[in-house]
């Protein structure tokens, strides 16, 4: 696993790990919990798709770049 990935995944899981502590610590109800659990893993998973689209684009690139200067070395 890479370094940015590990950080990545580190991120997201305090980030989690924090949301749950403090919404497990709240005083409302068990539906207005459940739906601010529901409402925080949605916005985490937007979130982590987002980023790793993003990675998909630069690891795209890369290949590219490897595919040009190979064509470059064989010409």
């Amino acid at each position: 696993m890479k370094k940015e990935t590990k950080i990545i995944v580190g991120v997201l899981a305090g980030a989690a790990l924090g949301a749950t502590i403090a919404l497990a610590l709240s005083s409302d109800s068990n539906s207005e919990l459940k739906g601010k659990f529901s409402d925080f893993f949605a916005d985490l998973l937007d979130a982590s798709k987002d980023k790793l689209a993003g990675l998909k684009d630069k690891a795209a690139d890369a290949a590219e770049k490897v595919k040009d200067k190979i064509a470059e070395v064989k010409a």
